[in-house]
């Protein structure tokens, strides 16, 4: 069996400002149907909730200004990058890298300076991305329903489905650098009603062998796809991933964090 998938930029949304409502400007300008998922930056969500911050109100710490010279960074930088980390695992050749209190292991614990408006000032990550796409989620849900525009019901052609999706499933994804990869890549950081992990262990490939370790991470290849429609010159912070229905699920589900890898499996630590 084959399975198409379509990936559309949501377009038209407005500069992003901390109290808006990202359901309610995603809902307005895409047409969803059952099934699909909402893929969004993390720098709107963090715009949204008030997690931008200017350099200049930054006071380094002592720990600051000595990585900050070590690694060539701004000390306000490093110091934010501290607050937000429970650990610094590498600080060398011009790079921090750090853990955050979320459990991500990332460049900077994932602040960014791209795509804002206002000189000085960086983005930090969200503080639960997996709560924020719940919320997204339920306010795309109301939206959407709420305006009787843009929400596909099921198909005529089809059986009625005895176990119907909550529309739709959302994913907040960020850019993280891959091990022993060159370049970036987009991966969840949050996300609600969809699988984020499909696990083939105990199932059996296509010539009836038993897999052993395949567990295909829904979530992250969802986030990369919608990347490609999300040029990041193009201040197009949103996607429509369509074709997924087998993950989307009426539950939130577990989350983004289902996707961490336990530090007791960790073989670079």
């Amino acid at each position: 069996m084959s399975h198409e998938l379509r990936v559309l930029p949501v377009e038209g949304l407005p500069e992003v400002e901390e109290g808006m409502n990202l359901g309610e400007l995603i809902a307005a300008r895409a047409e969803l149907q059952n099934g699909d998922v909402v893929v969004i930056s993390q720098k709107i969500v963090s715009k949204a909730e008030g997690r931008v911050r200017r350099l200049a109100d930054v006071e380094p710490s002592e720990k600051a200004l000595e990585l900050a010279k070590k690694l060539g960074k701004e000390a306000e930088l490093v110091e934010l990058a501290l607050s937000e980390s429970r650990e610094v695992l590498r600080a060398e050749h011009g790079v921090l890298i750090t853990e955050t209190h979320h459990g991500f292991v990332c460049a900077n614990a994932g602040i960014d300076a791209s795509n804002l408006p206002e000189d000085g000032t960086v983005c930090l990550l969200p503080t639960d991305p997996d709560a924020s796409a719940r919320t997204i989620r339920k306010e795309l849900t109301t939206e959407s329903e709420g305006s009787g525009v843009g929400v596909a019901g099921p198909s005529p052609l089809l059986p009625a489905d005895p176990h119907p999706r909550s529309l739709p499933a959302v994913v907040i994804t960020d850019s993280f650098g891959r091990p022993w990869r060159l370049g970036q890549a987009e991966v969840a950081i949050g996300c609600a009603g969809l699988a984020p992990i499909d696990d083939w262990r105990g199932r059996a490939d296509a010539n009836g062998r038993e897999l052993t370790a395949t567990a295909i991470a829904i979530a992250d290849e969802v986030a990369a796809a919608a990347d490609l429609v999300r040029v990041k010159d193009s201040g197009v912070p949103a996607a429509i991933v369509r074709g997924l229905d087998r993950y989307v699920m009426a539950e939130d589900g577990p989350g983004a964090a289902a996707l961490r890898r336990p530090r007791s499996e960790d073989l670079f630590r």
